[in-house]
Order: C-alpha cells, then structure tokens, then sequence
C-alpha cells in the first residue's frame, strides 16, 4: 500500500476517535441549575441550549431526566458530585457505583460527558473545615474509578472552588501577589498536584457582581464593568476591570504552588437581574456585553491570554433557591423562568447582533392571578401574617431593596404574595384564599416593572433537593470598609470576590 494511502488512513482513525470519544471544543457553556418550583422539560431546554450556539453544560448534579434529554447531542457535559456525597464517595466501592450510575451509562447512551465537578465550592469561608478532609479524597477516588472504568482518558474530575479561597494580602493588593487562603492552602495545592497528575484543569467562580454589593458606595462602579475604568499599576500592567484582576490573582496564586502552566476553568461568572439595587437587566447586558466579546474572541487575561474555557451562571432563573446569601439568588438566569431572554447580549463571537433565542412552545397555566380583595376590611396584622406566609412558601425577592417590586404599596405587596403562592400551588382555588383576604382575577395586575407572572404547567418532574443551607456569601461585613480607600477596596475584592451556594 503507498505510504500516502496509510497517512490518510491514520488521520481518518485519529478524527474518528475524536468523534467518539470526544474532544474538548472551545465555545461558551452554561451552568444549568434545577432548583426551580416549576422546570421547563429538559427537552426544550437543550433546544434553547442548540438554538443559542451553547456547546457546554454543567450540572449540578446527574439528574437522570436531564442526561438524558443531552444524548445524542454535541453538548459537553459536566455532572456533579454533591457536597453531601463527598464523604461517601471518598470511599473505593461508592466511587466506582457513582460512577458507573451517573457517568458510564450516560456515555453509552451517548451523553458527551467531559468532566466530574466533585463537590461545588467546599472550601469556602463559611463552610469552614466541613469539607476540607474529605475533598481530596473523593477527588481521588471519583478519578480513579474513572480510569477503572476506562473514561480517565477523556473524562477528567476537578473541584468547583469559590473565589474566596485565594487573596491578595492587605499590604500588597495586586493580582500579582496572589496566594491561597492560609488556613486551605495545603490542602488547594494538594488538590492542584492531583490535576496537574491527571491533566484536569483548575475550576474557578468568579462574580464581579458582589465587588458591587460588599463594596457599597466606596467601590468604583465602573470597575465590575468591561468600560475602561480607571485601574490599578501592577508592574507594567494596568488592571481596569475587577474580572482581570481577579482571574490573574488565581493565576498567580497558582503560580507561588509551582502550577503557572496550569489551564484555569471559570465555573461560574454572571450578573443577576432582580433582588438587589445593583441587580437589573440594565446592569447585566452591560455586564454581559462587555465580558463576552472577550471570552467570545479568546482575549483572555494580561497573565492568562488566550482562550478560557466559561461557564455563565445561569441559564434560566430558579425561584426556589435559598436567599440567604440575598434575594438576588434567584435572579441569575440570562433567560426569565420561562426560558424568555430577559435582555439583550450576543452569545456569537462572529455575529454581535444576533439575538438570543429563547424556549419555544412553553405551556403557561390559565390566565388568571390571585390579589387582595378590596371590598373587605384589611386588619394589618392579619395582612401582615398571611403575606409572610405567602411569601415563605413562595417567592417574594423582588421586594429587596432596589428590586423590581420593592416600590409597591402595602396592598399591592399583599396580592403580588397571593398571586406568588397561587402560581406555585399550580392555581389551586385553595390556594387564593388566605382566611377571604384574596380573589382570582382575569386581568393583569402587574405594574410598571413588577410584574405579576403566570407561572409554567408543571411538567411532573419537580424536585427541589437542597444539599445545606446556603451561608451568608462574605467572610466579613460590608460595615468594615467605611471609609476604605477605593485602592484597598479593590484589595478587598479580590479577597472575596465571589460567592454563589447549591449546596
């Protein structure tokens, strides 16, 4: 045979494997979250996910309905272990089960899984030593029966880290004096050993988002932002935006542990729309507008050029999340509940003014909504009581200060309660009564930017599994920087840059 003939035929073999055991491509992915009273079916949602060019997914669990909408899709997948499985999986024989019931069967089935996420941020501040013995551990363990099972090779597992565990220290706040949080240190660069071993990346969350919340009015807006503000001198480079700055800390934090090769995932990166004063819609397509041109156009960082693998945080909104971290947990979705966009951004590097898509043939409950009643006496208290009520059983976070229901009236409060806990009881008649306080109504009673909404059909697979509750999202209070130099502030942040909680 001539010996062009077998150079073509090795490269035909070469594609063909990397068509069936897959091969990392760069595009934008998407965390894909599920705590939510009413999901859209998983098929629509990988609709959404073709019909916006998102190639990558990453769950927080391995959801068997989700899966297996995913297969026989071009979709990479990266399923999660839970923080509350961490302990188990430590263990050889519950690995090797976890394994082979939430990856190898999916990837027979044709489920591109690429990756494991074991745990989601274990080490961060508030969870304080609950994780750090068993982490490594189950990372370990999760790898090995990857490899046992023979998918090590093109499935690899890591850990979701918060931002939280690396610093700039308080006399030298500059990316370039990155290090990791003293009391994890040992144990982060025992888990980085382990990566680099088994060439796994390092998973990073990143918020600009709370430099804006922790900072208050101290911090420079414009820094959260992609809009030339004025930075900070590190040697020859200027930071002008707090993602650069926070990224290149990690890089060099990394770098102090022998890793400065080492490739860097970012998680988790987003802008919620609701819940807070600096959570609207306006913000996030500025935000989104733009981080995503440089993501999109593989820019990278000053010490990190180049393309940088992306998950954005979040697809849809989830109204079920817990809000103790702030109302804005909620709030994260680029698209509503509904799978509707909520703002304008582009997701494609060659076409900026391509719009997103949103979920196709969603099927809405009865046009009707739930208010107060007006034609009988309101006893405050009594008001008072059942609205709370309302509201713990439903969703009320958009009556945070700054949200986009936070300038309505007592009465008009009230029935957005009602109307919530009506919608999430699937608008039982039992459910509009509230002790003959509230009535069922045909016409809209949203106002101005509140509003009041129909929720979703159920689609039968609600599940709402809350893994610990989520701690409060900074090591410190915000009262602590009064009065703090903008300089230090920017110190600071890159301290605690982030924080989002599943588990």
């Amino acid at each position: 045979m001539p010996r062009h003939s077998n150079m073509v035929n090795l490269l035909f073999v070469g594609a063909l494997v990397l068509t069936l055991f897959g091969s990392s491509v760069e595009g934008l992915g998407v965390n894909w979250g599920t705590k939510s009273s009413h999901q859209l079916p998983p098929e629509t949602v990988v609709q959404m996910l073709k019909d916006n060019g998102l190639k990558k997914v990453k769950l927080f669990d391995a959801d068997p309905y989700v899966l297996n909408a995913l297969a026989d899709t071009d979709i990479e997948v990266m399923v999660g272990v839970k923080n509350s499985e961490l302990e188990a999986v430590s263990q050889k024989n519950n690995a090797k089960k976890w394994v082979d019931d939430n990856v190898a069967k999916y990837v027979e089935n044709k489920v591109r899984i690429t990756s494991v996420a074991v745990g989601n941020e274990p080490f961060l501040v508030d969870y304080k030593d609950k994780y750090i013995n068993s982490t490594l551990p189950a990372l370990m363990s999760i790898q090995k029966a990857l490899d046992d099972a023979k998918l090590g090779d093109r499935i690899k597992a890591s850990v979701p880290f918060n931002g939280d565990i690396y610093m700039s220290p308080p006399w030298r706040p500059l990316p370039s004096a990155g290090l990791f949080r003293p009391e994890v240190s040992d144990e982060v660069e025992d888990i980085a050993d382990f990566l680099a071993k088994n060439n796994a990346p390092f998973i990073i969350n990143i918020f600009p988002f709370f430099s804006l919340v922790m900072g208050d009015s101290g911090f420079p807006v414009d820094y959260a932002f992609f809009d030339g503000a004025d930075g900070i001198q590190d040697g020859n480079i200027e930071y002008t935006n707090v993602f650069d700055a926070s990224f290149d800390t990690c890089v060099s934090a990394l770098k102090q542990i022998g890793h400065a090769n080492m490739t860097i995932v970012i998680g988790e990166i987003g802008w919620p729309t609701d819940g807070n004063k600096w959570a609207n819609s306006s913000l996030a397509s500025k935000f989104y507008n733009g981080f995503l041109p440089r993501v999109t156009n593989n820019k990278g960082t000053p010490l990190y050029p180049g393309y940088i693998e992306v998950y954005l945080f979040g697809l849809v909104d989830e109204d079920a999340k817990n809000i103790a971290p702030g109302n804005f947990e909620r709030h994260w979705g680029i698209f509503d509940y509904a799978g509707q966009p909520k703002f304008n951004t582009s997701l494609d590097a060659k076409d900026k003014n391509k719009k997103l898509v949103g979920a196709k043939n969603v099927t809405f409950q009865s046009k009707k909504w739930c208010i107060l009643r007006s034609d009988v006496p309101h006893d405050k208290q009594k008001l008072n009581e059942t609205m709370d009520y309302a509201c713990e059983h439903a969703d009320c976070s958009a009556f945070a200060d700054g949200g986009s229901c936070s300038g309505l009236g007592e009465c008009e409060m009230a029935s957005y309660a009602f109307n919530s806990f009506f919608q999430m009881s699937n608008q039982s008649k039992e459910s509009c009564d509230f002790d003959g306080l509230a009535t069922q109504v045909d016409q809209d009673p949203s106002k101005d930017q509140c509003k009041f909404n129909i929720q979703i059909k159920p689609n039968g697979h609600e599940h709402i599994d809350s893994d610990s509750p989520a701690p409060s999202p900074f090591s410190f209070s915000s009262s602590h920087l009064t009065g703090v130099p903008s300089i230090a502030l920017i110190g600071l942040a890159l301290l605690v840059m982030t924080s989002l909680f599943f588990f």
